[in-house]
């Protein structure tokens, strides 16, 4: 290697400063233009052009999704790449601090850029659409896209910086009860009570729980009740999630879920369908060894570290991490003690706090990627790795989502 390791990461810290302001700048953008799961074109094409004018190729509606990119820059046989996700939530906007996490893989891309042909790599900058509500991840996983990858990276806004995270698999799906409409007061019993058919079916979730593992969480929320109080609901629907701390423990909570709507279903004699709401989230298994060079990375440039195993929520990077070596660590700001997806964590989203979080997980993204190729026994495990994966049989595509 021409160059020592100190002067390529030197090239990359320089680098991800000069592109500081088109960096905030991109953040503070998807911040005021929120938009929603597989309906992020103007936040997927901003990132996109960034990448494009920094000499990327883009290949933009990546893995069918049209929300989605892949951007590439160089030709080295390993590659690693950023996830940048950018949808927000409904009501709240980023209230879960994605245009943080996005202008910070955009940094680390474009910063890491710049050493690819000293380090012999190609960086590749994936914009995955949807983690909120769908699992972009999981369809572009399906689709291929994360073929070849040696070790993919992304960092996650918080109130603070911690690694070795684990996340929980989650499933959601659409609930629907189909009855019959009847008068309520003159001839209820001509009805068929879609309403009463998720009553049940809410009780017995409700008497479940006791019986479920202590990971294990059931939510929902009713997305239709009914029309008018004065006629027997012919229809209702709700939206309903299910976690728990793997995929295996997940199937068989789903199973036992699945009876409690099925109860609703016999009890009042509507029809029950369900449907699954995207792709199910695997729980996220996060490389050990790329997690430590982050940490020491994000420390040098003066963050305070947790190393502590610590739960989060569910994201769909677990789905990518249960294929390529990756790192999911959280970038910590100030938030004034406010939690992800509240109104006060999106307001504190855009702010100088938010704004150093996205250059610091750049510059420590970036420098995990020099070190990826620049240490022989990792960069050899992750090459192997790759071309191990490469050669499996593709996984079944399982369909797109709704466009």
């Amino acid at each position: 290697m021409k160059s020592s390791t100190a002067e390529l990461r030197r090239q990359v810290e320089e680098r991800a400063r000069e592109l500081n302001g088109s960096l905030i700048a991109l953040s503070h953008r998807l911040h005021a233009e929120p938009e929603l799961a597989f309906q992020e074109h103007r936040s997927a094409a901003a990132i996109a052009s960034l990448a494009q004018k920094a000499g990327f190729t883009v290949q933009r509606g990546a893995g069918g999704l049209p929300t989605a990119f892949d951007a590439r820059f160089g030709a080295g046989d390993l590659v690693i790449a950023f996830c940048a996700e950018y949808d927000a939530l409904p009501g709240l906007g980023h209230a879960c601090g994605h245009n943080v996490n996005a202008a910070a893989a955009t940094g680390a891309a474009l910063a890491l850029s710049a050493v690819v042909d000293a380090l012999d790599i190609t960086v590749r900058l994936i914009g995955t659409p949807a983690e909120e509500d769908g699992g972009g991840k999981a369809y572009l996983i399906e689709a291929g896209v994360f073929d070849g990858v040696g070790a993919a990276m992304m960092a996650h806004a918080d109130a603070e910086d911690q690694v070795h995270g684990q996340s929980l698999a989650i499933g959601s799906w659409n609930i629907s009860y189909t009855g019959r409409p009847a008068h309520a007061a003159a001839a209820p019993w001509e009805g068929v009570n879609a309403l009463d058919a998720l009553t049940v079916a809410q009780t017995s979730l409700g008497l479940l729980r006791q019986q479920l593992p202590r990971d294990a969480v059931v939510h929902g929320i009713v997305t239709d009740g009914g029309q008018a109080a004065n006629v027997i609901p012919a229809h209702t629907a709700a939206l309903y999630e299910v976690r728990a701390d793997s995929l295996a423990r997940l199937r068989d909570i789903q199973t036992r879920v699945r009876a409690c709507f099925e109860a609703g279903a016999v009890a009042t004699g509507a029809e029950l369908e369900i449907a699954p709401n995207g792709r199910d989230f695997a729980e996220l298994r996060q490389n050990g060894e790329l997690s430590e060079l982050y940490a020491a990375a994000a420390e040098e440039l003066g963050r305070n570290v947790d190393r502590t195993p610590h739960r989060t929520g569910s994201t769909d990077m677990g789905n990518v991490s249960q294929l390529v070596p990756a790192i999911h660590p959280t970038i910590g700001f100030d938030t004034a003690g406010a939690r992800q997806h509240t109104a006060e964590f999106a307001a504190a989203s855009a702010t100088p706090g938010a704004d150093r979080a996205v250059l610091d997980g750049a510059i420590a993204m970036a420098w995990t990627g020099v070190e990826c190729a620049a240490q022989p026994a990792l960069r050899k495990r992750l090459l192997t790795g790759a071309q191990e994966r490469d050669a499996r049989p593709a996984p079944p595509d399982q369909g797109r989502p709704p466009q």
